[in-house]
């Protein structure tokens, strides 16, 4: 067991609650930043509730957003980490195209304001940037670290920048900063309007006869998915390593959206060609056709390798769903008391 201390910036989604899992499970105690909003979006994370007045607490709240360049410095210098994961961003690809300034103001310039407020801290922590396999764009798979980047969306350029920003931090400063580059890797705690999730749930509901079709847009396009609570594990593992360095982490297979619906819908005994119906509102402006990467680095150098392939993913998503809709007359858990006590910093 370690004594670390984290700080996870974007710790109430996917990655940032089975990332807050895994360090806990690890004696860290860790620090998650969480945006201010009028309803209570800790859902991810409420089953590792502790109170902080327990002296043996070891999970820590904080409001912040990342583009406010004066309270990220302030959580620094009261924090001290000894390691910071960068999660945090404005990450739906498609709205991106809806919001790019607002993308690239915290997708983009949101990690460089740490990066320099770390320098200038001189802060000794070690550095996790959260890069994504959307930079890569129309690149020809496999993609791998010596790639050139050719990114589709505002969210792939925003990620670029983010990308270069730690890379020369590292190299001018000599700051402990890696670029984890991570396939889309997905999960039953995925957001509800990425794709992946919304097939599994449209599946789930479907064969409950509580909806009777789902709208999509390109089913042409093909990915590299993964299982978000296995890489998380690589996350970690770059910062363990003695040098810094830049890593893909990805499963070195592909599927088309087309077969990863045939697996939901298969998965609870329906042709998904009777429930998907095409919607071109869901298009992109400029799409990514096929991403698959080539994650031998990480396997020789960290010794990752994942297990789970899209076909088990998708089976695994809908399960979590159907379990999900079987247990809905169930009383939500009341949030509000939870975060309220959770000792959110103001």
């Amino acid at each position: 067991m370690t004594s670390k201390t984290a700080l996870i910036t974007g710790i109430t989604g996917q990655d940032g609650s089975y990332l807050t899992e895994l360090l806990l499970a690890k004696g860290y105690q860790v620090h998650g930043i969480v945006r201010r909003a009028s309803t209570f979006n800790t859902q991810r994370i409420d089953h590792l509730y502790q109170d902080p007045h327990d002296p043996e607490a070891r999970l820590f709240l904080h409001y912040g957003d990342l583009t406010d360049g004066t309270r990220m410095a302030s959580l620094l210098e009261q924090i001290c980490p000894d390691e910071v994961y960068h999660l945090a961003a404005q990450s739906h690809v498609r709205v991106s195209f809806d919001e790019p300034e607002f993308t690239g103001n915290a997708t983009g310039l949101g990690t460089t304001r740490l990066l320099e407020t770390i320098r200038v801290m001189g802060l000794p922590c070690r550095f996790y940037q959260a890069s994504s396999s959307e930079m890569f764009g129309s690149a020809p798979p496999p993609q791998h670290e010596g790639t050139a980047f050719h990114p589709r969306s505002p969210y792939g350029v925003a990620k670029v920048y983010a990308y270069w920003a730690t890379r020369n931090y590292r190299e001018a400063y000599g700051m402990y900063a890696v670029n984890g580059i991570l396939f889309n890797h997905e999960s039953p705690r995925r957001g509800l309007t990425f794709v992946t999730r919304k097939v599994a749930l449209a599946a789930a509901r479907i064969k409950a006869g509580l909806q009777d079709e789902v709208h999509l847009g390109n089913l042409e396009a093909r990915r590299d998915w993964g299982y978000a609570a296995e890489y998380v594990n690589a996350m970690w593992r770059m910062l363990q390593q003695d040098a810094p360095d830049d890593y893909v982490v990805a499963t070195g297979t592909s599927c088309s959206v087309r077969e990863f619906v045939a697996y939901c819908f298969a998965h609870v005994g329906l042709d998904w060609r009777n429930h998907v119906r095409f919607d071109e509102r869901y298009l992109r402006p400029a799409e990514v056709d096929h991403l698959v990467g080539d994650a031998s680095k990480a396997e020789q150098l960290l010794g990752w390798r994942p297990t789970v392939q899209a076909p088990e993913l998708a089976r695994l998503m809908v399960d979590a769903e159907v379990n999900a809709l079987r247990t809905q007359c169930v009383p939500a858990q009341a949030h509000g008391p939870v975060l309220a006590a959770a000792g959110v910093a103001g």
